[in-house]
């Protein structure tokens, strides 16, 4: 017979371990956006940090979750190790929120018709028919992780429901009589359970629950509670010091360092003030009194709090000896390895969070595709340089790892992105990382290009450097307003892009044909000439690339437009878009004067 009632406790608590994932886990991808705007404006005020803490913490559900993501802010240099503290503290605050709403257990049948209502038995069935009506049959933005969140909190109270109900059942057999009993008798037993469950479980919020739902048997007394309480707090913190420290630097191990030092020290802090207060009498009515689900939730909440409040002054100590415990590694003066480390796997609970990482790390291969432009047109107008060849190779290695890095983040990402908006960004991205490693194949190839030519000793002459330096700054408009369509997401930059991608083509046909002109007069050698030509393919692609880019973002902006990239680019170029054909006269206008003018300072020098 017990058999079966501990098949249905171990029934419910599956329900209530996996109705506590799938709320946490939806708030985390919901609000993931808020996260990181939260988290990354945390100043050196650690109350303010502190009180950040509690909130991340009571809107995801985990305190685990809130420290492990404030790691890889620090690993990645977005906050320092200073500025974390009064998060970490905060988030073992934050974390008492789940026991203060798993105490409606408490709500009996002779509660008023209001509070009837918030009754487990109530809110549970309420929370899941919402739920799947939201995700079944809504289809507004964010409807289905709303509903996620939702059928968790169903589900939750569900398996508690289903504990509780195997619980009393189980009382009958003396079992669980047999059980807190040893650990009244015995604190020690009681503290090491709380802390195996704990990090079995990986949630002290969890273990929290399971305990209240217990207690509803009426024999967990305060002398049994607080001992397994203090047990969580160690159980939870190691977890999280190990989720904190895989493959990650050392700034980021301490943050796991520092919130287990901080759980020892708040451990003994409560185990001094019981212990003090027992042997003085003051808890004498409440040492043997059985606790319900409620008095379990304020006595979490009295202990973190409480600690908080003490050991808030002592975060400084805190901090230099995590940096004692955590030595610095050594310092490898690698470029862009903020960036890289940043690209940290804690953020794929959060999207957002993964997806700012990505941003920057593209961005940064922008501007250095970029640079390197810039640098491979110099050579070509200016004459080869050894030196900045040798800078644009070295650059271009570190495009392609950072390409290699984001690409191989982002693949990993992918099977944590469920939120449509969240699945367009990452389309988004796996786009833009190709183009933008082709922005810097390109400017390398112009360098080596020009690289080889001088191995012949042959240089340009005058009038193709004037053609090109014209080229160059048609060419630096358009990356200057690609790169402004991706930093702001801006649809008007992006739209300025494809005008002057067409004058770049009928450029390049113009610069194509005066450069036959030249080698027909013999006024140009034939290597010279391959190589011109070789250039011109080049930058034509460069255009291309960043119409790509432009047509990405507003694919972005626009869902609708996402597979008929191909449909906007052909009714641009037939002429209908009376602002296009606009853009496109006033730039062909301008540039080819430019280049009129060029031609003829050349001819008259």
């Amino acid at each position: 017979m017990y058999f079966f009632n501990v098949i249905s406790l171990l029934g419910g608590l599956a329900m209530f371990l996996y109705g506590m994932r799938l709320m946490s886990s939806s708030m985390k991808e919901g609000q993931s956006g808020t996260l990181k705007v939260v988290l990354e404006k945390v100043t050196n005020n650690p109350v303010k940090a502190f009180f950040l803490g509690i909130l991340v913490t009571a809107i995801i559900q985990s305190s685990t979750a809130t420290i492990v993501i404030t790691s890889g802010l620090v690993a990645a240099g977005v906050i320092s190790l200073h500025q974390s503290m009064g998060i970490i503290i905060g988030a073992n605050v934050g974390t008492t929120v789940t026991g203060q709403i798993i105490r409606l257990l408490d709500i009996d049948n002779g509660a008023s018709a209001v509070l009837q209502f918030f009754k487990p038995s109530t809110l549970a069935p309420i929370a899941l028919i919402i739920g799947i009506i939201l995700i079944m049959f809504m289809k507004f933005q964010k409807s289905d992780n709303l509903g996620n969140v939702l059928m968790g909190f169903g589900i939750l109270f569900s398996g508690l429901m289903n504990m509780t109900a195997s619980v009393s059942s189980l009382q009958d057999s003396g079992i669980i009589d047999t059980i807190f009993t040893s650990m009244g008798k015995n604190p020690v037993l009681g503290y090491l359970s709380g802390a195996g469950v704990a990090f079995v479980l990986q949630s002290s919020s969890a273990t929290i629950g399971i305990l209240q739902a217990f207690s509803l048997t009426g024999g967990i007394s305060f002398k049994i509670i607080y001992a397994i309480i203090l047990g969580v707090y160690l159980g939870d913190c190691v977890t999280t010091a190990i989720v904190c420290s895989i493959g990650a630097k050392a700034e980021a191990k301490r943050v796991g360092i520092v919130n287990i030092v901080y759980n020892l020290s708040k451990t003994l802090l409560v185990l001094f003030v019981v212990t003090i207060s027992q042997k003085m009498g003051l808890l004498e009515s409440l040492w043997d009194k059985p606790m319900n689900s409620g008095g379990i939730a304020n006595a979490n909440t009295i202990f973190n709090l409480g600690c908080a409040i003490v050991l808030f002054p002592m975060v400084g100590l805190f901090e230099k000896l995590a940096c004692r415990i955590v030595k610095d590694e050594p310092r490898q003066e690698e470029k862009y390895s903020d960036i890289i480390n940043a690209l940290n796997p804690v953020f794929f609970a959060t999207p957002a969070l993964a997806f700012r990482s990505c941003y920057n790390a593209l961005l940064t291969m922008f501007d250095a595709s970029h640079e390197n432009f810039r640098k491979a047109m110099g050579l070509v107008i200016n004459g080869f340089d050894l030196k900045k060849f040798n800078e644009i190779e070295e650059e271009e290695d570190r495009i392609d790892q950072l390409a290699d890095y984001v690409d191989n983040y982002l693949l990993q990402l992918s099977s944590h992105v469920s939120d449509d908006n969240h699945i367009r960004i990452m389309d988004q991205y796996y786009k833009l990382v190709t183009e933008f490693e082709r922005l810097g194949d390109h400017a390398a190839n112009i360098a080596e290009a020009v690289r080889d030519l001088n191995k012949q000793q042959i240089s340009f002459s005058v009038t193709a450097r004037m053609e090109m330096s014209v080229a160059k700054e048609l060419l630096e408009k358009i990356l200057e307003y690609t790169r402004f369509a991706f930093l702001k997401r801006n649809a008007d930059a992006a739209r300025h892009i494809e005008p002057l991608e067409e004058v770049v083509d009928d450029l390049v046909n113009t610069l194509h044909d005066n450069h036959i002109v030249r080698l027909r007069e013999g006024r140009c050698t034939i290597p010279a000439g391959v190589t011109f030509l070789d250039l011109l393919n080049n930058i034509e692609r460069i255009s291309d690339t960043c119409s790509n880019v432009g047509v990405a973002t507003i694919a972005r902006i626009h869902p609708e437009m996402e597979n008929q990239a191909h449909k906007y680019i052909s009714s641009l170029h037939q002429g209908i878009d009376a602002d296009f054909n606009l853009q496109y006269n006033t730039a062909h206008i301008k540039y080819f004067q430019l280049l009129d003018e060029a031609l003829a300072d050349t001819a008259q020098s």
